[in-house]
This record gives C-alpha cells, sequence and structure tokens, in this order.
C-alpha cells in the first residue's frame, strides 16, 4: 500500500551528497551515499527508497539516481546513478522528484 501524504511531502526535497559508497580497498563511483534532514535514523530513511534523484551539474546536465537502500543508522541512504558523479559533486544538493 502506498502513502500518499509520504509521498507528497518527499517530492521536491533536498539532500546532500556525501560522498561516495567506499570500502577498504575501493571506491565504487555510481553510488553515491545522500543524507537529508529531518531523516535521523535508518528507519526514516527506509522511505526514501525507490525515489528518483537528480543532480544538476555546472554545465547543466541533470544526472539521475535511485535510492536504494538505507546506509549505516544515522539516516544516511545509498543512491545508484546512470554515470559516476565527479568529484566536485560532493558536498552538493541532490533533489527528489
Amino acid at each position: 500500500m502506498v502513502n500518499r501524504m509520504t509521498e507528497s511531502i518527499v517530492k521536491g526535497l533536498e539532500g546532500l551528497i556525501t560522498g561516495y559508497r567506499r570500502g577498504g580497498n575501493r571506491q565504487i563511483n555510481k553510488h553515491m551515499l545522500l543524507k537529508f534532514p529531518k531523516y535521523d535514523s535508518n528507519k526514516e530513511a527506509a522511505q526514501l527508497i525507490g525515489k528518483t534523484v537528480v543532480w544538476l551539474s555546472p554545465a547543466g546536465k541533470r544526472l539521475k539516481g535511485k535510492i536504494l537502500h538505507p546506509h549505516g543508522r544515522n539516516g544516511v541512504v545509498r543512491a545508484r546513478f546512470e554515470h559516476g558523479l565527479p568529484g566536485e559533486s560532493i558536498g552538493g544538493k541532490v533533489t527528489i522528484v
């Protein structure tokens, strides 16, 4: 069952790109870690799974990604983008569409 109230609140929400998904020996360039305001636990962040996010590059390109999974317990989520985002995107904003 889809919660229409949550869906309308989430649309247009801006989040912060905190970095790449990394392991001990590598980083995955297509996967980014995102933090959205007022989502402070993994249970709250789980409401965002399946939403599409967009990052607007300085050149005006719109790069789309999809939120896949919570990351940790502090409300951070993982998103996979079509193409890997450049390093300049870290610290930038993404928008849920």
